[in-house]
């Protein structure tokens, strides 16, 4: 027979054992908090809703997706708009609170959408309305650079004292592209806005003395993007930029020790993209000085181009750095420029949902501020600035009434911008359901941030597994959710505590 005292040994060695048990089984099966933040038709905006759990689930047909953190896509590089002076003409209409309101709102992380990539310009395009066309050196023939000047820019309307203000509120890359260099560096402003060779060596100091001179002023340009579509205003073809870029801008940047990157310049579209930037990108002279190739969203279609490209050169960040509603690049002219209801929201929603799933690392839209006409824009028809150019921004300040609207498309692009922050990683996301989707991502922390979209005009219940547990919940008609949660491992967590209560029984 055993001894009382073995037999009391053995008597603790099992309440210990199935101490861990019940931690181990208990703990895997805990529900986890998700917390949720909603917008929606019905009046949601970014509202905090309660907090849900996972649970284990005995109705497999409820799980619509699932999120796999194991398998990695794409680290994200923010989301934005750009800097114009149409936009600081529309604030500085407001009072000072109602300016820092709007600045708050768009660029705060913790209040605000915390918008983290952000496009400025050099010099004028179609909505640097401050003023008439201008470039940095308007003088004849000044190749060495000796009358160049951001002098427009420090202005009350200047993109400098723009980006400063909104550098009260949060931290962002910048990225900057042309749309014309000084129209003496062109063959002829009136017929071949081509950039004539000659000049190349001026254009590349140009550029230098852009970037040199906004470090000076505190405001350092991340990525230089040499030509905004130039299929549509500079002419210049890609073969040419292959060449400013290998042998004049790359080089001349290097010797000089700037920090910024390069991105190759700004197709008009997905589909010239993927057609002209293997021209530059097959050239490995040219290439080892490209960092990202942004390109431009006007055309609505053709995503597997991207992909094609992203497969073509996997180590190039893509960036997806305009688009909007305008008349001029196509929006019919039966749709009211700008869009007032928020259920408009749900067509960017998808746009950005599609450009981030061919892996995108940023997602930029171009006007950020237009007032209730969708203007005010800058007139040079020989620069291809119509008059009226009607379009529609993130959010529209009524310069008459100071009525501030935040778009439905400020909305959805919210929820990315502020909780999908730089650095988080695009996780695998598979499943389906009529008219909802859902993309995850996976913060440095550890931290689960899932987008979810419902377009249907009805509620939708659905599940969501994760690490082999279902979150169950309830999607609002016309609507974008945003879900965080830890992706620590339950199961770690139960082999913590049962390490713990084995060392308290001393087991």
């Amino acid at each position: 027979m055993k001894s009382l005292e073995a037999e009391e040994k053995s008597r603790g060695y099992l309440i210990a054992t199935f101490a861990i048990f019940l931690l181990v089984t208990c703990t895997t099966t805990a529900a986890q908090d998700v917390k949720r933040f909603v917008s929606s038709k019905a009046g949601d905006r970014i509202t905090p809703r309660p907090v849900l759990h996972f649970q284990q689930d005995q109705d497999p047909s409820a799980v619509k997706f699932e999120i796999d953190d194991d398998i990695t896509y794409q680290k994200m590089d923010g989301f934005g708009a750009s800097f114009l002076e149409a936009g600081l003409i529309c604030l500085n209409r407001l009072s000072p609170s109602g300016r820092e309101s709007v600045l708050r709102a768009l660029f705060d992380p913790e209040k605000g959408a915390g918008f983290s990539a952000m496009k400025t310009v050099i010099a004028s395009t179609d909505f640097m309305s401050a003023g008439p066309f201008y470039s940095y050196d308007d003088v004849r023939g000044d190749v060495a650079m000796n009358h160049f000047s951001i002098a427009r820019d420090l202005g009350p309307n200047g993109l400098i004292t723009f980006i400063k203000l909104a550098r009260r509120y949060g931290r962002f890359v910048l990225q900057s592209p042309m749309d014309y260099p000084p129209d003496w560096m062109l063959f002829d402003v009136n017929k071949n806005q081509d950039v004539n060779p000659q000049y190349y060596d001026a254009l590349a100091r140009y550029y230098l003395r852009y970037l040199q001179e906004y470090e000076k002023q505190g405001v350092f340009i991340d990525y230089l993007s040499l030509f905004n579509e130039p299929d549509i205003y500079t002419k210049i073809p890609y073969n040419e930029i292959d060449v400013l870029l290998r042998d004049h801008v790359g080089p001349l940047l290097k010797k000089e020790g700037v920090r910024t990157r390069i991105m190759l310049s700004e197709a008009p579209n997905r589909e010239d993209a993927a057609r002209n930037y293997p021209l530059v990108l097959d050239d490995p002279a040219a290439r080892q000085y490209v960092s990202v190739a942004p390109y431009h969203g006007y055309d609505d279609k053709d995503w597997d181009k991207i992909l094609n490209l992203h497969r073509q050169y996997p180590d190039l960040f893509l960036w997806m750095t305009e688009v909007c509603y305008a008349y001029d690049a196509g929006t019919p002219k039966s749709m009211p420029l700008p869009r007032f209801d928020f259920e408009d929201g749900d067509y960017w929603g998808n746009q950005i949902f599609n450009d981030l799933e061919v892996y995108t690392s940023a997602w930029i839209y171009w006007n950020m501020i237009l007032d209730e006409k969708g203007g005010p824009w800058s007139v040079s028809e020989i620069h291809g600035n119509p008059d009226p150019n009607v379009q529609h921004p993130v959010v529209i300040i009524d310069r008459r009434s100071k009525k501030i609207t935040y778009t439905g498309l400020y909305y959805y692009l919210a929820h990315f911008s502020k909780f999908v922050r730089p650095g988080d990683i695009r996780i695998k996301t598979t499943g389906s359901l009529d008219g909802v989707r859902v993309m995850a991502f996976k913060a440095p922390d550890g931290e689960i941030v899932s987008e979810l979209m419902n377009s249907k005009d009805e509620d939708v219940e659905m599940g969501v597994k994760f690490h082999d547990r279902v979150l169950r919940l309830k999607l609002p008609a016309i609507s974008i959710t945003t879900a965080l949660w830890s992706s620590k491992s339950s199961k770690a967590e139960a082999g913590e505590r049962a390490q713990q209560v084995k060392s308290k029984t001393g087991s």
